[in-house]
């Protein structure tokens, strides 16, 4: 399929930047067709601001790059109203938040209430200052970096801003070959040298087809489920929201789009479940002092329910 092969044209490009994370690179770019925005937690050093640049680069748009910080401002982020001495009027001018792809570097890091400056527009694509609202270009899409382990001077991201997130995503560090040629320069390409592989126009027209992609019945069923079935475990005080199966149905369409397939498969969810709905649970207390994790209650939640088979949640009769 065409659209496959540009998709892995995409993939191999922002792999040359981020050596040896293939799957990650194809869940990220995934997301970013999907028109989600991408959070990217890992320890310090193992390329999650070179995966967001590359990224960035990656779509034919302006990009800008936030680094938050404990003495940002909200007014930093989204802009501010400045009254002109020569018009005697008051303008807007407007924060690195207008962008097409929005790198924003250790977000963990500014106040809650900068973090909350990014809620309104993650959401609506829209930014308001002094009463009036501001539409930022499309596609919008924000990627950002965290640091999970140190946190001495960081703010933990509230849950309505994780739920803002389509996905979550971790690299790890490099296997031996990629390191390697990583230490010795070998094929690396720096963020900045690569060329946009898709434009807004495109973006829209994948998207589009990817809603023509085939849900079987049983797909959907299999992901109430499994959301239902984390409202009710023991293990979470909060469970997966509408918003959370709603994300599932758009991204697995892209999946499935993008690999070259007519038809959403079960697979396709079970890859999606960790990297889309981990991070919205909310662990219970007991869970959270017992050190279980969302992605540990998830996959237990996976193992206990039963998928469709193939062969009942495959393609159309045609297909």
């Amino acid at each position: 399929m065409l659209l496959a092969d540009e998709f892995d044209g995409m993939v191999s490009s922002v792999g040359s930047a981020v050596l040896g994370k293939t799957d990650v690179v194809r869940l990220a770019l995934v997301a970013m067709l999907s028109q989600g925005h991408v959070l990217l937690e890992d320890v310090p050093g193992t390329g999650k601001t070179t995966l967001a640049r590359a990224i960035a680069a990656s779509v034919d748009g302006t990009w800008r790059r936030i680094q938050f910080t404990p003495d940002l401002l909200p007014s930093d982020v989204t802009g501010v109203t400045v009254f002109n001495q020569a018009t005697r009027e008051f303008e807007f001018h407007p924060g690195p938040v207008f962008a097409n792809v929005v790198v924003a570097d250790e977000i963990n890091r500014a106040s809650p209430k900068t973090q909350s400056a990014l809620l309104e527009v993650m959401e609506e694509s829209t930014v308001t200052v002094d009463g009036s609202a501001y539409a930022v270009p499309s596609p919008f899409l924000v990627v950002a970096t965290q640091n999970p382990v140190e946190m001495s001077g960081t703010y933990r991201l509230p849950e309505a801003q994780l739920d803002r997130f389509l996905m979550r995503l971790s690299l790890g560090y490099a296997d031996t070959a990629s390191e390697l040629a990583i230490i010795r320069g070998d094929r690396l390409t720096a963020p900045g040298d690569l060329k946009p592989t898709c434009d807004a126009e495109r973006m829209a027209w994948m998207r589009e087809a990817a809603g023509r992609v085939h849900v079987h019945d049983a797909i959907y069923e299999y992901v109430l489920r499994v959301a239902h079935a984390t409202r009710t475990d023991p293990a979470l005080s909060v469970g997966l929201s509408t918003r959370s199966t709603v994300a599932m149905a758009h991204v697995m369409r892209m999946l499935a789009l993008t690999s070259g397939r007519p038809h959403v498969e079960p697979e396709d969810v079970k890859l999606l479940a960790q990297p889309v709905w981990a991070h919205r649970l909310v662990l219970s207390p007991e869970a959270s002092v017992g050190g279980r994790t969302g992605a540990d209650v998830l996959a237990e939640i996976l193992r206990e329910t039963p998928a469709p088979s193939p062969r009942d949640s495959g393609a159309p009769a045609g297909h």
